[in-house]
C-alpha cells in the first residue's frame, strides 16, 4: 500500500537539497516553484512516516500483548491511529486542482430584489472581506457601482495570501465553492409592511491569472475610453479616466473607473479580463474532462443556486452538500469556515472516489 510515495519521498528529499542551495534563489521564479512543490509533499512525506511508524508500533505491542494481556488494549489504539492516518494519506494522495493556491477575483452582482438586492450584495461583500480579515489575506476593491441606499449594484475585489499558503488553504482553495447564486430570505429595509421577501445576488469567484498563463494579443482588444460616473450619474471627475476593454475573439467587455488615472483604469480592466479568460479556458476544459471530473461539488453551471440566508431564522443552508446552521450572524460577520469546509469535504470524498 502507498507504494507511489516511496518516488515523492525521494522528490521531497532532491527539493529540500536543492532549497538549500543560494543560487537557486537567484531565480525567484524557479525557487517558488520549488518551494511551491515542497510545501504540497511535506505534509504527505510526514503523514506517510507516522503511517510508517505506527505499523511498526503495532507489530511491536502484539509481540508484548502475546506476554503481558496488558498491551492489548494499546494495540487497538494503535490499529485505530492507523486506520486514522491510512485515511489522511489517501486524502493527500488524492489529485488536488492544480489552481488551490491562485489568488482570486470576487465578482458579486445584485440580482433580482432591486435596491433590496444590491443592499444583500453589500452584506456579501462585507462577509468576505471579514472572512479574508480573519484568514489574513489581502483584499482591494478594484472595481464598484454602488446603489442608491448604499448598497451595491457589482463589485470587483482582489483576494490575496500574503505568503505562500499550505496546501488546500489557499484564497482559490477555500473560495472557489462560493460561486453561483446566493438567496437571502428577510425584510427588507423597504418593506414597510413587515413582510419577508426573498432576492438573490450573484458570486462569481475568477482564479487570478499571471502572464504566464493567458497570453492577450493587443490586435484582439477594442479600448474605449469615457467619462467617468457614481450612482444617479453625477460626474465622479471631469476627464475622460474610464476605461473599457472588449476582447473581440469571445466577446468578453470589462469596464473600469474607480481609479483617477486612464492608465490604472486600464491596468485594473486587463486584470479583471486575464482572470475571465483564464475561468473561460478552465471551464471548456472542464466540459472537456471525465465524468467523474464533472461529478465535483463546483460546477461550470454558475447560475445554479447555492446558498440560502434565512434571517427569520439564523440559518445559512448550502443546497450542493446539505449542510445547515443556525448561526446566520457569525457567518455574515465572517465566520465562514465551517460552510467552506463541508464543500470541501464533499469535492474531496468526490475526488477520492473518482481516484480509486
Amino acid at each position: 500500500m502507498f507504494e507511489a510515495v516511496e518516488e515523492l519521498i525521494g522528490e521531497h528529499a532532491d527539493l529540500e537539497k536543492r532549497l538549500a542551495d543560494p543560487s537557486v534563489h537567484a531565480d525567484q521564479a524557479n525557487a517558488r516553484r520549488l518551494g511551491k512543490r515542497y510545501a504540497e509533499l511535506t505534509p504527505i512525506v510526514g503523514a506517510y512516516h507516522d503511517w510508517r511508524r505506527t505499523g511498526d508500533d503495532i507489530a511491536t505491542a502484539r509481540e508484548l500483548a502475546a506476554d503481558d494481556p496488558d498491551f492489548a488494549a494499546e494495540v487497538k489504539e494503535l490499529e485505530a491511529r492507523r486506520e486514522e492516518l491510512t485515511e489522511r494519506l489517501r486524502l493527500l494522495l488524492v489529485p488536488r486542482d492544480p489552481g488551490d493556491d491562485k489568488d482570486v477575483i470576487l465578482e458579486i452582482k445584485a440580482g433580482e430584489g432591486g435596491e433590496e438586492s444590491a443592499l444583500f450584495a453589500g452584506d456579501l461583500l462585507r462577509m468576505y472581506l471579514r472572512y479574508a480579515e480573519r484568514r489574513g489575506w489581502k483584499t482591494e476593491v478594484i472595481e464598484s457601482n454602488e446603489s442608491d441606499l448604499g448598497g451595491y449594484k457589482d463589485v470587483q475585489v482582489a483576494v490575496k495570501t500574503k505568503s505562500t499558503a499550505e496546501p488546500g488553504q489557499g484564497v482559490w482553495a477555500r473560495l472557489k465553492y462560493e460561486g453561483g447564486v446566493h438567496r437571502v430570505q428577510r425584510v427588507p429595509a423597504t418593506e414597510s409592511q413587515g413582510r419577508i421577501h426573498t432576492s438573490a445576488a450573484g458570486v462569481l469567484v475568477l482564479p487570478e491569472a499571471e502572464d504566464v498563463d493567458i497570453e492577450i494579443n493587443p490586435n484582439d482588444l477594442r479600448i474605449d475610453v469615457y467619462r467617468s460616473s457614481g450612482p444617479g450619474g453625477q460626474s465622479v471627475n471631469t476627464t475622460d479616466s474610464a476605461v473599457r476593454i472588449t476582447h473581440v475573439p469571445t466577446g468578453i467587455v470589462v469596464s473600469c473607473q474607480n481609479e483617477k488615472s486612464q492608465l490604472q483604469n486600464k491596468e485594473q480592466a486587463l486584470r479583471i479580463l486575464r482572470a475571465r479568460l483564464l475561468a473561460a479556458a478552465q471551464e471548456e476544459a472542464e466540459r472537456e474532462a471525465s465524468d467523474a471530473r464533472r461529478s465535483q461539488v463546483r460546477t461550470v453551471d454558475r447560475s445554479e443556486r447555492v446558498r440560502t440566508y434565512n434571517f427569520p431564522e439564523n440559518r445559512i443552508s448550502d443546497h450542493r452538500v446539505g449542510f445547515k446552521a443556525y448561526n446566520l450572524d457569525q457567518v455574515l460577520d465572517g465566520d465562514l469556515d465551517a460552510v467552506v469546509q463541508a464543500c470541501v469535504d464533499a469535492d474531496s470524498a468526490a475526488r477520492l472516489a473518482a481516484a480509486q
